[in-house]
């Protein structure tokens, strides 16, 4: 599973540490100035720039003033990922239920290979934690090929930054101690640490310490580095352990396509909490709309069906391939795939995959990277994708997804998103994005994995409302009618201004009060030419 890169929080650490001594031409939009209040932060990916001045979907809008009482088909979504909390409040009224299948009596009833299936299926079994396919790669040991060397290569990078964390963080972790041990408490607030008056070095050092990251990650900062903490020892734990086979617990080969009897009906896996990723990106798609609980989905006509199949670490390309195909074959008219990674040693199986779902009219939506990069770029490449050469698409089925924030602007693409003329597609909101995660809970979470299902979402909604639109034309409204973005936008890390022809297809954001408006026109007249923005 891609994680977002902590790189503006291990700044702050770092400096922390080095205190202690130690090394085109479209509508003008105006963006909204200052703070979003706390409603419109919940919704604001739902919200209209013209009207809200924040670059949201315009999907209150759609709602309000072209579907109303309009009536359309159930589409059910794909949701490959963590896994998904099934029993969450928000979630339970829009599982998609397999009818061919008899639940809990051990019998394939539908016979497809899977045990009482009955809302999806769980290709990882028991298995948590997961390395990186770079890891995977090196572990295999050097065949003299140019993939060992670039994976060993990355390898080598991540493990340093991976162990520079490690020792940034337990170095904090100690001053918090010092300085609790001080005040007496636990939690304390920057006030308190300014107040400290000492001669003690050690105190000192710390006192200076803490009020640079007090300063600038405010009073939660132990939520903040506890969730670093976690994200870089699970790097060296688990991502980058040459030692550890996860997969054993699975008990199969991922090497072996053609065996697909493995894993189980646990949706969710063996620790529900683990879930949260995939039931995040469940309820942006579909959490029940206006019944007063957490946030409201994009689609109100949808059933999610979950396929477990990425782990805390990199997916595998079978469990990938299997995915795709198993969310095809049970009536999955929108996949959502917010996964992805830097080398695919079985990519053709994937592809395959892909290009089946392209055979059988289904769209697949997939997130494009949270690390800050030029995707068009060989070596910056994230798997999967719908060409094998930068040059063509092997595949009409598949749209890229950047990621937005609310801050219309420049600085409207999350600095974290990758970006691409040719595989990024479109852009949607990606940044503090309120739905579900398990155990009847909801949080903010942000990546490109936000911004998929956002537009997975609308793209159900169009598959919903006009069912003899193929996945190709739905893919082309969803890049013809999206918002233009500013004609200058900043990107990555090291905050380039390009033009927005640079970075994405159609240099625009999904736009789905737009993409309903011609999706109705274009089903009155099916020959109509679509042109994508930029």
């Amino acid at each position: 599973m891609k994680k977002i890169k902590y790189t503006q929080w291990a700044l702050v650490l770092a400096l922390a540490f080095c205190l202690s001594g130690n090394a085109q031409t479209a509508k003008t939009f105006t963006g909204k100035k200052g703070k979003l209040t706390e409603q419109q932060l919940l919704r604001w990916s739902h919200l209209d720039l013209a009207t809200d001045s924040i670059p949201g979907m315009s999907v209150d809008k759609m709602y309000a003033e072209l579907i109303k009482d309009k009536k359309g088909n159930k589409v059910i979504v794909g949701i490959i990922d963590s896994g998904v909390d099934i029993e969450h409040e928000d979630l339970k009224s829009v599982l998609w239920t397999n009818k061919k299948e008899i639940a809990g009596n051990g019998i394939d009833d539908d016979k497809n290979g899977y045990i009482d299936d009955v809302h999806g299926w769980n290709f990882l079994g028991n298995d948590l934690h997961e390395t990186l396919e770079m890891t995977r790669i090196v572990k295999k040991g050097d065949d003299g090929s140019a993939t060992y060397k670039q994976a060993k290569a990355a390898y080598d990078k991540k493990y340093a930054e991976a162990m520079q964390g490690k020792q940034q963080v337990d170095f904090i972790i100690n001053v918090d101690k010092v300085v609790q041990k001080h005040l007496q408490k636990e939690v304390y607030t920057l006030d308190e640490v300014k107040a400290i008056s000492t001669t003690a070095p050690e105190l000192t050092n710390a006192k200076a310490v803490m009020t640079q990251i007090l300063a600038n990650a405010g009073g939660n900062f132990k939520d903040q580095i506890e969730e670093y903490r976690k994200y870089v020892y699970d790097q060296l734990n688990y991502n980058l352990n040459l030692e550890l086979d996860g997969r054993k617990v699975v008990g199969d080969n991922p090497e072996d396509i053609k065996n697909i009897k493995y894993g189980n009906n646990i949706v969710f896996g063996p620790d529900k909490e683990e879930a949260l990723h995939g039931t995040h990106v469940a309820g942006i798609v579909a959490q029940s709309r206006n019944n007063n609980l957490g946030g409201d989905g994009i689609a109100n006509n949808v059933e999610i069906m979950t396929i477990r199949a990425v782990p805390d670490g990199d997916e595998y390309d079978k469990d990938i391939a299997l995915a795709i195909r198993y969310a095809v074959d049970n009536g999955a008219k929108v996949i959502n795939g917010s996964f992805g990674k830097s080398f695919s040693p079985h990519k053709q199986w994937v592809y395959d995959a892909i290009k089946y779902a392209e055979k059988k009219d289904v769209l697949f939506v997939h997130a494009a990277g949270n690390d800050g990069l030029n995707i068009d770029l060989a070596e910056n490449a994230n798997f999967p994708n719908d060409s094998d050469d930068n040059k063509i698409e092997f595949a009409s089925n598949v749209i890229t997804v950047g990621a937005l924030n609310y801050n219309y602007g420049e600085e409207v693409i999350a600095g974290f998103s990758n970006y691409g003329a040719f595989n990024v597609d479109v852009f949607a909101p990606g940044e503090e994005i309120y739905a579900t995660i398990p155990n009847n809970k909801y949080k903010y979470l942000q990546g490109t994995s936000m911004a998929s299902p956002n537009v997975a979402g609308v793209a159900a909604m169009i598959r919903s409302y006009f069912p003899k639109l193929s996945a190709k034309q739905v893919k082309q409204i969803l890049m013809s009618s999206g918002t233009p973005l500013p004609s200058k936008v900043v990107v990555g890390e090291k905050k380039e201004l390009k033009n927005a022809t640079e970075v994405g297809k159609s240099a625009a954001m999904v736009n789905a009060y737009n993409a309903y408006k011609m999706a109705e026109q274009l089903s009155k007249n099916p020959k109509a030419k679509m042109t994508i923005q930029g």
